[in-house]
């Protein structure tokens, strides 16, 4: 196998190509790995959760890394790891734009919801589920390839 480190712009491409990687938070030193649905778009990655533990730890420590692979002929791969910050974007006064922005960057793919279990309601309803939209700022992106 030979392995080689791709470019900035390979890793981008293949952000962009892909939907689903894993994201890495940690609290109080234990570290905590999930898979997750993602959308790329100006240097972020866009994503939406229902509550539960992964939004509570990015809360309490909003530095992440998330990965994401893909396989190509043969054996070879592709990965590209990302280093960056979790920012909530509540439905709040402020933060419409950027809210607005996530909807409009993840409804681009089919089925983006699925993931989160339920289809969230735009504008929100007051009984609906507190879908919280968030976004990993990319402050650092590296890859490797892999082939045979």
């Amino acid at each position: 196998m030979m392995i080689r480190t791709l470019s900035t712009l390979e890793c981008t491409k293949l952000l962009i190509a892909n939907r689903v990687g894993h994201l890495a938070c940690a609290k109080d030193g234990q570290p905590y790995l999930v898979c997750f649905n993602y959308a790329y778009a100006d240097n972020h990655l866009y994503a939406f959760s229902l509550p539960g533990k992964k939004i509570d730890w990015m809360r309490a420590n909003p530095l992440v890394c998330a990965q994401v692979d893909e396989h190509t002929q043969g054996r070879g791969w592709r990965s590209v790891i990302v280093d960056g910050r979790y920012e909530e974007l509540p439905d709040k006064i402020g933060h419409r734009v950027q809210r607005d922005h996530a909807w409009a960057v993840l409804s681009k793919h089919t089925d983006w919801w699925e993931p989160g279990a339920l289809k969230p309601v735009m504008p929100p309803v007051s009984d609906s589920l507190p879908h919280i939209f968030y976004r990993i700022h990319v402050e650092q992106v590296s890859g490797r390839e892999a082939s045979e």
